[in-house]
């Protein structure tokens, strides 16, 4: 494969940050051990608020009213969209039993799990869309108990729009609380009736460390790094829309990456000397970030052929894939790496990011290679149960006890052998031996 940068991303060289890590690990044994007078101290010293942890109903009357009726239909319009791909989703899992053998039933059930945590920002940026994401798919996911958390801000407190979208969505408990300590009352349970089981949400450094330090004691969605976005686009690209769409992603951030795969030299380079102008008309907090992003992370990388695009996209596995080329069923049909695909100059990752249907909670950092997005599935656990009849115990018993003696285990083969002396007490039975695994 033959490629050419036509700009290279620069990182800065950064030290390896165990401060973050050890920031999180300290504050979340406090946490542990000392709970809501620990939280709340962390509320007031990081995020300056002195309210109440838990929002009450007033608080959200307050909220909606504080919006515009324009602002909540179009908050109500991506609700709408969000929930009905993911009742889509739920609707395309299902349970089922099969008898594998005579006499052998298995099957499989879905559960969803008992509390969800539902971590939404409130930092640079209000998330509401965010709220949408977590709070509604874990909903119609069947979730009976979903807590979520944004930070409250001095005076100010949680954001109108995200606490008016968490409860549209139907959260169960509200909490004013960001960073560590927000994501650790939920996974400690400290203001809602039991521990969540699975969090989900993206955040900031502090936030993914801490859903990464907890992994394990609970489930989480993906441990999300800054967010990625890819273009891919032939000699048929809109140039403007290209260069708009990189800006508005570098936007996120000043360490997220953008990148563009092309196979149109012309195309390549004009978006390079178009970008510093579109970067410069945006406001000063999105201009500030989208500088920085595309100037240490941002590539324009040129290859032969869409084959090689194809090779090229799928090594970066980005977080967000848009493709300006033709032939768009080819490239769904070619694809395989990527957190959500947006195909065609009509659609935009904007779309996604806040109303058009298919969730924004996706893989960063390559994880994409082996894992999707945030759906239902996260909130729902496929489990399985076995039923046997006598004879169906007769035939599996033997396989397992001689199985379980070839792999030396001696108690395993036992179970086997019981059953089959108590419902076979006159038939013999070849069961295996120990060989090669006494010593």
């Amino acid at each position: 494969m033959t490629i050419e940068y036509l700009k290279k991303a620069t990182p800065p060289q950064a030290a390896i940050d165990s401060a973050t890590s050890e920031t999180v690990e300290r504050l979340l044994a406090d946490i542990q051990k000392n709970g809501r007078e620990a939280v709340e101290k962390y509320a007031r010293d990081f995020d300056g608020w002195h309210g109440d942890i838990v929002v009450g109903e007033d608080d959200f009357a307050k909220a909606s009213k504080a919006l515009s009726q324009g602002t909540k239909d179009d908050i109500a319009f991506a609700h709408a969209r969000v929930k009905d791909f993911a009742q889509r989703q739920r609707e395309s899992l299902h349970e089922f039993e099969v008898e594998l053998i005579s006499g052998l039933i298995a099957g499989q059930k879905l559960i969803p799990v008992n509390t969800a945590g539902c971590y939404v920002p409130g930092g640079r940026y209000a998330h509401a869309a965010s709220a949408i994401m977590s709070v509604c798919t874990a909903k119609v996911a069947g979730v009976p108990n979903i807590v979520a958390t944004s930070p409250g801000h001095k005076e100010a407190g949680v954001n109108p729009a995200i606490l008016h979208t968490m409860k549209l969505c139907g959260a169960d408990t509200v909490l004013a609380l960001g960073g560590v300590q927000g994501i650790a009352a939920m996974a400690f349970g400290l203001y809602s009736p039991k521990p969540a089981d699975v969090i989900v949400g993206p955040g900031n450094r502090f936030v993914a460390e801490a859903k990464r330090t907890l992994f394990g004691r609970i489930g989480i969605d993906v441990v999300a790094g800054p967010t990625e976005s890819a273009i891919i686009a032939d000699d048929t690209a809109d140039v403007n829309l290209v260069a708009a769409d990189l800006a508005g992603q570098a936007e996120h951030g000043p360490d997220s990456p953008v990148w563009l795969y092309t196979s149109s030299r012309e195309l390549g380079m004009k978006v390079i000397e178009l970008m510093p102008s579109v970067i410069a008309a945006l406001p000063e907090l999105a201009r500030n970030a989208a500088t920085a992003a595309w100037r240490d992370y941002g590539e324009v990388v040129l290859v032969g052929s869409r084959e090689e695009m194809v090779e090229v996209s799928d090594q970066y596995a980005p977080e967000h894939l848009q493709v300006f080329a033709k032939d768009l069923d080819w490239w769904l049909a070619n694809l395989t790496n990527y957190g959500s695909l947006f195909l065609g100059e009509e659609t935009t990752v904007a779309y996604g990011d806040k109303c058009a249907g298919p969730n924004h909670i996706l893989p960063t950092r390559g994880a994409a290679r082996y894992s999707g997005g945030l759906s239902v599935g996260k909130f729902i656990k496929t489990v399985t149960y076995q039923r046997l009849t006598r004879g169906a115990s007769r035939e599996v018993g033997q396989v397992a006890a001689r199985i379980s003696r070839l792999e030396g285990m001696e108690g395993h083969a036992r179970t086997g052998d019981i059953r089959l002396k108590k419902y076979y007490p006159h038939e013999a039975f070849e069961l295996g031996t120990l060989a090669g695994h006494q010593h």
